[in-house]
């Protein structure tokens, strides 16, 4: 069993300086998570905690909520997206007990926050309504992360998260609101979950839920993620250690491997192209001129 920690934060949202993002602030309930991804790429932010359990110790901001309000109403806050859950999961088990994310989005409907939000978990459809009512004042993505179609891969490199079936139900039930919604196809992790057929079935099945758009990315193994996940495979999948570890002499996969699979990508896309939702939002208050699209 997992051990839950409580800590207090400083500060609920932190501030993310990218050109590459669509969003500047990072709220996070949690640190550590209990799906037990294998390629995690966050499992080093434990050692911030002095720890080197990131997925059976979880620290829970227990002041977060109040953080976040402090944060957001103040004047100088400028009505932009915030990012929920950009390094562990906001619905992971541990949010059964604590049952802070309602909270939290009602300060978002209180305050109209755009709110982008990734999850692995089906327990998102607990908060449905308050989503759906957030999604009529401003603009409100929640993707879900599904990179295979096959339930035994599935359970072997996200054993603790929610079934393929149930993250697509998830997207599908999102669709009949003013969410807009998206599949994570990531990490693509060659050998594993790179075929044609899984790719293929992946944009399929996402175009067939009405999914509004897709993202890809290859698995990067840095730091403590490297170790993890060839550990991981050394232990569950040995007859693909050796063809998984030469893709990888440095952090990224190579150059030939990645040239060919975004080809294979490319063919995919245009097979099952995706489209964006198009959503009209009520007029903007005088103070609401700062309100982010994305």
């Amino acid at each position: 069993m997992p051990k839950y920690i409580e800590i207090n934060c400083k500060t609920a949202c932190n501030r993310i300086n990218s050109d590459f993002l669509p969003f500047n602030w990072d709220l996070n309930i949690y640190r550590g998570c209990e799906h037990k991804c294998q390629y995690c790429f966050a499992v080093y932010s434990h050692k911030y905690m002095e720890s080197n359990n990131f997925f059976d110790e979880i620290y829970v901001k227990k002041n977060i909520v109040e953080c976040f309000e402090k944060q957001i109403s103040s004047k100088r806050w400028k009505r932009t997206t915030v990012n929920i859950g950009g390094v562990t999961d906001s619905y992971q088990p541990a949010e059964k007990q604590y049952k802070i994310m309602p909270e939290i989005l009602k300060l978002c409907i209180k305050y109209k926050v755009p709110v982008s939000l990734s999850t692995k978990s089906n327990l998102i459809l607990r908060d449905f309504d308050l989503f759906e009512e957030l999604a009529t004042l401003v603009p409100v993505d929640i993707a879900c992360t599904i990179t295979t179609v096959n339930e035994n891969i599935r359970k072997l490199l996200e054993p603790n998260a929610s079934s393929i079936k149930d993250r697509f139900n998830n997207l599908k039930e999102f669709s009949k609101t003013n969410v807009n919604t998206g599949i994570f196809i990531m990490p693509i992790i060659p050998e594993i979950n790179d075929s044609y057929e899984n790719l293929s079935t992946l944009f399929k099945t996402a175009k067939e839920n009405k999914v509004n758009y897709a993202i890809t990315s290859i698995l990067n193994l840095r730091g403590e993620t490297k170790t993890n996940f060839l550990n991981f495979v050394k232990d569950k999948l040995p007859h693909l250690y050796n063809k998984i570890k030469a893709h990888y002499k440095y952090a990224y996969a190579d150059t030939a491997y990645k040239k060919h699979l975004y080809g294979i990508l490319n063919k995919i896309e245009k097979m099952y192209p995706l489209k964006e939702k198009e959503i009209v939002y009520p007029a903007c208050e005088e103070n609401d001129n700062q309100l982010s699209l994305f």
